[in-house]
């Protein structure tokens, strides 16, 4: 599943010349999975100042579903987060967003030599959405998976949690494998970190 992600992670990187960042299925104010690639003096100043929490792209991407570019968005920036972003070559840029709102994805690109033409804008949207689709979450766990987990939740080493299991280590790192899949982590403390976030443990 990761080295599918990856794929469209490069496809949408040759999309965006000035960055571009997605967050899938956002949950609990989480997402699943998010990664960008905007300049890192922005990413810094965005972080320092909890801009997330403010920016009118996001808060876009969670009362709308579709597509705009930045310059259309109508919802007030009193902290100017756009005028701001331009001080670093995001200049041009437009949202995506699809998705429920109990899992919704929000994506965003920018350029800084011109607006997106509606071919490109449509082609990166494709994409976003393509991405929603395959990371969907599961509903629930296997009770196989949430024994494994849970035993190393409570702190047992692998050898103990297939003790405790009655089942070998093997059996127990399938397990644990399976799990991770479910949940497109790559650790296994990701893993647990996510079906508690998801409810599933």
């Amino acid at each position: 599943m990761q080295s599918g992600i990856d794929h469209y992670t490069s496809r949408l990187s040759d999309m965006a010349p000035g960055g571009f960042f997605f967050a899938l299925h956002i949950r609990f104010a989480m997402p699943l999975l998010h990664h960008q690639t905007y300049p890192k003096g922005w990413t810094d100043l965005y972080t320092e100042e909890a801009y997330a929490l403010r920016d009118p792209i996001i808060a876009w991407g969670l009362s709308q579903i579709g597509t705009q570019r930045w310059s259309e968005i109508d919802i007030p920036d009193p902290f100017g987060i756009l005028d701001q972003a331009r001080e670093f070559g995001m200049h041009f840029g437009f949202a995506v967003s699809c998705g429920p709102m109990s899992s919704r994805t929000i994506a965003s690109a920018a350029r800084a030599d011109r607006e997106f033409t509606d071919a490109e804008m449509e082609a990166f949207a494709k994409l976003i959405c393509q991405l929603h689709n395959i990371t969907e979450p599961p509903e629930s766990l296997t009770d196989a998976q949430i024994e494994a987990l849970r035993c190393i939740a409570e702190g047992d080493r692998h050898a103990a949690a297939a003790a405790r299991l009655n089942i070998s280590e093997s059996a127990l790192k399938a397990r644990l494998s399976s799990a991770r899949a479910s949940l497109l982590a790559r650790t296994t403390a990701e893993a647990i970190q996510r079906a508690r976030d998801y409810r599933l443990l």
